[in-house]
């Protein structure tokens, strides 16, 4: 049964072969917190009516690359003019380069960094 504070509770009854009908309650707590701030919608600044490049930066963690393939299919179906680079850090624990960052703001109109785990 769902509480109102959206924690499931069940009653566990023991095997008919126990000695004791105590009857125990677990609680399954749903780890999900209330939204504290609402979204913003925001519009996309960036004119896709002729071609852009998008850079898509993965951060080093793994499956990162993997995700921005998802990513860049989705982006792909939506912008039919947009080309895409591929930059990976390679390293979680650092920071992008200056070379890199002044290589993608060279190359991109638009980057999205991915954040895997």
């Amino acid at each position: 049964m769902l509480d109102q504070d959206h924690s499931w509770r069940s009653t566990i009854v023991p095997d008919a072969g126990a000695t004791s009908f105590e009857n125990m309650s677990i609680a399954f707590v749903d780890p999900r917190a209330d939204v504290a701030t609402e979204p913003t919608a925001y519009e996309l600044r960036l004119d896709t009516s002729n071609q852009v490049t998008i850079g898509l930066l993965a951060n080093g963690f793994p499956d990162s690359v993997a995700f921005l393939d998802h990513v860049e299919a989705a982006l792909a179906d939506l912008l039919p003019n947009a080309g895409f680079r591929r930059y990976d850090k390679g390293d979680a624990s650092s920071i992008a380069s200056d070379q890199m960052l002044s290589t993608i703001a060279a190359e991109c109109s638009a980057v999205v960094a991915a954040y895997g785990h």
